[in-house]
């Protein structure tokens, strides 16, 4: 009965979005790699 009941509970878990993960990762190494050069960006804008 009670390893019935485990695989209930692994059969209702939501399998990961993967797509999800790597565009969040992505994302955020385009904004640390913004962050490391701001100062760049911001001496073309208003420099």
């Amino acid at each position: 009965m009670n390893d019935i009941m485990k695989r209930q509970r692994f059969k209702k878990r939501k399998k990961p979005t993967y797509k999800k993960g790597l565009f969040l990762i992505t994302l955020l190494l385009i904004i640390l790699y913004l962050w490391m050069n701001i100062d760049k960006f911001m001496t073309s804008l208003f420099g």
